[in-house]
């Protein structure tokens, strides 16, 4: 019940085209912003809404260690449940953690071909088979073209969608269709391009990419005291 609750109350749902998975299989999407501003925020609640619909997911990070995703998944899990009974908050978060593997890289380490290497490991061993993957700290420079290439192959023939945190800087400018610098000599590969916007107080949520049809999708922000994505403030 109280995972019916969280994902028809979730906002996401006016992310995207509204597929059950926002993203379809050996799609790409990814949410901008400048550092502290909340991508891993965001990706977490992306992971989360995932989670609660008893699919697996594999976070990525080439930046920071294990421990301390974990804490992000607990500070905003902790923040969707607060008005939640704790007894059966404690026992869903168990559910959930089997659902969730955190694999880390060093940047320079990370590629393709590595990743590949351990997905299929985790598979073929039965610990772990995910459909949705989140990467954090994946370098959009010259090269990016030919990673996210075969980024997209490995999506296709493992039957994932896959979303990427990616940085920007305030004085990049931005291609004559919105998007900024550090993803548009690649933005075609992208179906969905989500980026947090600054102002004042509010932290606006825009997608560039991939907008919904229709005129009724209501505004969307990130709540600065709990990042938790909100269709009102």
């Amino acid at each position: 019940m109280i995972k019916k609750e969280l994902i028809l109350q979730n906002p996401l749902r006016f992310i995207g085209n509204e597929t059950e998975d926002i993203l379809p299989e050996g799609d790409f999407g990814a949410v901008l912003a400048r550092a502290g501003v909340g991508k891993t925020a965001l990706l977490v609640q992306l992971a989360l809404h995932t989670l609660l619909k008893g699919k697996y997911v594999l976070h990525i990070s080439l930046d920071d260690p294990v421990n301390k995703i974990s804490l992000w998944y607990k500070e905003v899990f902790r923040h969707l449940t607060k008005s939640y009974d704790a007894k059966e908050i404690n026992k869903l978060w168990e559910d959930l953690l089997p659902h969730r593997f955190i694999m880390t890289f060093k940047v320079e380490g990370f590629s393709v071909p590595k990743l590949e290497e351990r997905l299929t490991d985790l598979k073929e061993q039965n610990i772990f088979s995910p459909q949705m993957v989140l990467i954090d700290g994946f370098h959009f420079n010259e090269t990016a073209r030919a990673s996210l290439s075969d980024l997209k192959r490995l999506a296709k023939n493992h039957w994932l969608h896959v979303w990427f945190a990616v940085k920007t800087h305030r004085h990049e400018k931005s291609g004559p269709d919105g998007i900024p610098a550090p993803i548009l000599d690649v933005s075609d590969l992208f179906d969905i391009i989500i980026q947090l916007q600054p102002e004042g107080k509010k932290i606006h949520v825009i997608t560039l990419k991939g907008e919904p049809g229709g005129s009724d999708r209501p505004a969307l922000f990130l709540d600065p005291a709990t990042m938790l994505l909100k269709d009102n403030i």
